[in-house]
């Protein structure tokens, strides 16, 4: 991220045991009521369910078609879908999340050997800093892929398996966005190489949150109202607290994990790319006053020919643009500063 960038949201250095200490006062810096009451949340007694994916469904050549259609409709009409049998190998996801857990065990002094730097981006610290507010959260975020543009200093070493545990789901995570993408091509109806040639070789990082229990839920929030800024968002739930919510006609609607499935998105970039077909939506995190959440959430960028733009095979036969073309680096500079006006993003590129 430009310097640029990091002056209107940065990323600060965890300097204090606010997370851990047993007095239940909040920080000013913190307390964010109104955020947390806006917009009505869906009840328990509600019905609705988020859409689930089934991945061996959409690699099988008999229930490919049907499946397609079903990850199609999600990402039109909710931008989020929960992905089932998604062939990630459990060995990594178990040793990715141990060592999570582990990390975010350590005493505030180890976990800030590798603490965010100055204007930087990577590394452990508070989520993000808006408007003079923070968080309720802690993460340590990095860049995973490629390989030459990893920083290897805020890579932590304790847990000794941390370093091998994240390369090794990284590598297993890149591999399940190929299998989406060729699967999102096919219901787009663009070749499989248009799409996945925008996604191949460009940036993967890794944010890994930690929302510890707070004795006054109503007064915090985990993670403010966005929508990603990158292009295809993938989260493993390392424990089953409850806390995202997705916003959907104007209401909150919260996910309900299912037992051993993959929550995936579509950020801000994909919205683009399939030119509004795909859905980037508003989703947030609430904190629980009795446990904790903790996520490993992978970011995938994209780009087509250096620009956020709509796909070129999507407007050939005389479609026409709905989202104006804009160079990569200014997109960045773009998507921060509404972040930190709170305007619609989207909105201000469309045509």
């Amino acid at each position: 991220m430009s310097a640029a960038s990091n002056k209107i949201v940065h990323r600060d250095e965890i300097t204090d045991d606010t997370f851990t200490n047993d007095s239940g006062q909040i920080p000013e810096k913190y307390i964010r009521t109104d955020e947390v009451c806006a917009g009505a949340i869906v009840g328990e007694d509600e019905a609705y369910e988020l859409p689930a994916v089934d991945m061996a469904r959409l690699l099988d050549p008999e229930s490919s078609a049907s499946e397609t259609a079903k990850l199609g409709s999600a990402c039109r009409d909710w931008g989020f879908f929960q992905l089932t049998n998604h062939g990630v190998d459990e060995a990594a996801i178990q040793r990715m999340k141990d060592s999570t857990v582990q990390f975010f065990g350590l005493p505030l002094d180890g976990k800030n050997t590798v603490a965010v730097r100055g204007d930087g981006f990577e590394g452990y610290g508070h989520h993000y800093s808006r408007l003079s507010k923070l968080d309720w959260a802690e993460s340590v975020i990095l860049i995973t892929q490629p390989v030459q543009d990893r920083n290897m200093e805020l890579w932590p070493t304790s847990p000794p398996m941390f370093r091998h545990a994240l390369e090794e789901y990284s590598a297993e995570v890149t591999k399940l966005m190929r299998q989406l993408l060729g699967s999102m091509a096919a219901d787009l109806g663009v070749g499989r190489e248009a799409l996945l040639g925008a996604f191949t070789g460009k940036r993967q990082s890794m944010a890994i949150h930690h929302y510890p229990p707070c004795r006054h839920p109503d007064k915090v929030i985990g993670n403010t109202a966005h929508t990603d800024g990158l292009a295809l968002t993938v989260l493993l739930p390392v424990d089953d607290t409850p806390g995202l919510q997705v916003l959907r006609g104007g209401r909150w609607f919260p996910v309900r994990p299912r037992p051993g499935a993959l929550v995936v998105n579509v950020g801000d970039i994909l919205h683009i790319l399939t030119n509004g077909t795909y859905r980037s939506v508003e989703h947030r995190v609430v904190v629980s006053a009795g446990r904790g959440r903790t996520t490993a959430v992978v970011f995938q960028d994209a780009s087509v020919g250096g620009l956020v733009a709509p796909l070129p095979e999507l407007l050939r036969g005389g479609g026409e643009a709905r989202y104006r073309s804009i160079p990569r680096f200014e997109y960045l500079k773009v998507r921060f500063s509404a972040l930190a006006k709170r305007t619609g993003f989207l909105e201000s590129l469309k045509l």
